[in-house]
């Protein structure tokens, strides 16, 4: 696997496979097992495999979360290379913000609902460094898995705005075996915290009011975001010990 630092060297290299189907996969780092899976599949489905690892500070409206989100760039470079990926671009914030983010990409109506009503701002950073990144890679195929289900929908609405030329996958939620979505996030819980967390999904699957998920969730230690149902899909946001955790379900299973 090659590692890209600039958009330069992309550039440069990016004229070899002019013709060749590119998957792309961006991440933010502290990559898991979701992730490995948008990867193999980047890979099994394109010529040209490449991946991001970018920590991108425009879409944290929380600074401490941004502080604190896990990540380790040699893990990341590992599970990279396990997967088969081709390329890694890994730049600086002043190779994605030569503007310094004064230019942005913004949606006015999904992107103020859901996890976008309490984090003013993180939809316009998510869709404009993943504009800069689609504008640099020039994939293909990308990849987004769906338990940021309000973010591919987004995306995808973004790239439908502007007549981008790529084709967003969505992948299935992974999960482990007691039903808890994997998350980066999920690693800044403490172990009492890792035994309650599968409850968000456990509630959220019952066949009860969105009041009565609510009030389970209360119940079982979480302090709830919000629980709604949005065009046939439930999403749930909960914290627990101060960690954001997201999951969503199809409203008619």
């Amino acid at each position: 696997m090659k590692i890209i630092r600039t958009v330069e060297e992309w550039k440069n290299e990016r004229k070899n496979f002019a013709d060749k189907r590119i998957g792309f996969v961006p991440t933010m780092g502290g990559l898991h097992n979701g992730h490995l899976s948008l990867m193999k599949r980047n890979r099994a489905e394109n010529d040209i495999a490449v991946a991001s690892v970018y920590l991108n500070p425009t879409q944290f409206n929380d600074k401490n979360d941004l502080a604190t989100y896990p990540a380790n760039f040699d893990d990341d470079v590992k599970l990279l290379e396990s997967a088969g990926i081709d390329y890694l671009f890994a730049p600086t914030y002043q190779v994605m913000y030569p503007d310094d983010y004064k230019y942005k990409v913004i949606e006015t109506d999904f992107s103020k609902t859901l996890c976008g009503a309490k984090r003013p701002g993180h939809f316009d950073g998510v869709l404009t460094v993943v504009m800069k990144l689609f504008n640099i890679i020039r994939p293909t195929n990308a990849y987004f898995g769906e338990k940021d289900f309000q973010q591919f929908k987004l995306l995808k609405g973004m790239i439908d705005a502007f007549f981008l030329d790529i084709n967003i996958i969505p992948c299935p939620i992974v999960r482990e075996e007691n039903g808890l979505a994997i998350s980066s996030r999920n690693r800044k819980l403490s172990k009492e915290g890792l035994e309650k967390a599968p409850k968000l999904h456990e509630i959220l699957v019952m066949k009860n009011s969105i009041e009565e998920k609510e009030k389970l969730l209360s119940e079982a230690g979480f302090t709830v975001d919000y629980v709604t149902e949005m065009d046939g899909r439930l999403y749930a946001a909960a914290f627990l010990e101060g960690v954001r955790l997201i999951d969503n379900v199809d409203a008619e299973r």
